[in-house]
């Protein structure tokens, strides 16, 4: 590869770090073509981006976006990234049910707002809530004290108008009797 190819390659792997919010490094030794098509696929279908790099390209597109090298201890052998531009979650769920069924690639690592995470933690992650799961689940718990508080409103509303209707009723039977008497 030349200079000037490198370059570009660099440049483009910056771009898609920096429009990223997790990076997830595997190593993809063993993967047939087929599987890797599959993954690609997977990625593709989710909206995250996936490509194969050489470790010392991605070591200089990251210098640019952090100091910490902790990454870096993860960068041997075979590497693929992928890029996750929304939730973070999503590429955590596809490499883990990729991996459930193909027992590959295994994760290296998982940067997830620039905090590094040991690929052991993956299926720790993929389990979690996504962003806009977490999200409605909050919605909810706030709005059911609030449906609870209309619920409580409408009844006692009902119960007053319950009570209008009966003084109504004997108001009328009262008066009757008075006039009779």
């Amino acid at each position: 590869m030349k200079r000037n190819e490198k370059e570009q390659v660099v440049a483009k792997v910056a771009e898609l770090i920096s429009n990223s919010s997790s990076l997830f490094f595997t190593d993809f030794a063993g993967l047939t073509v087929a599987e890797s098509n599959d993954l690609r696929r997977e990625f593709q279908k989710s909206g995250v981006k996936y490509r194969v790099v050489k470790n010392t390209l991605i070591k200089k597109a990251m210098k640019s976006f952090s100091s910490d090298e902790t990454v870096y201890n993860y960068l041997v052998g075979q590497t693929g990234i992928a890029f996750g531009a929304g939730d973070p979650v999503t590429p955590a769920r596809v490499l883990k049910k990729f991996f459930e069924k193909n027992k590959r690639p295994s994760t290296k690592a998982f940067v997830i707002d620039k905090q590094v995470f040991d690929g052991n933690r993956l299926s720790e992650f993929a389990s979690m809530p996504s962003k806009p799961e977490m999200i409605a689940g909050i919605l909810g718990s706030l709005q059911s004290p609030i449906a609870g508080i209309a619920g409580s409103v409408s009844a006692v509303m009902r119960d007053l108008v319950a009570v209008l209707e009966a003084v109504e009723k004997k108001l009328p039977a009262k008066e009757q009797s008075a006039q009779a008497s």
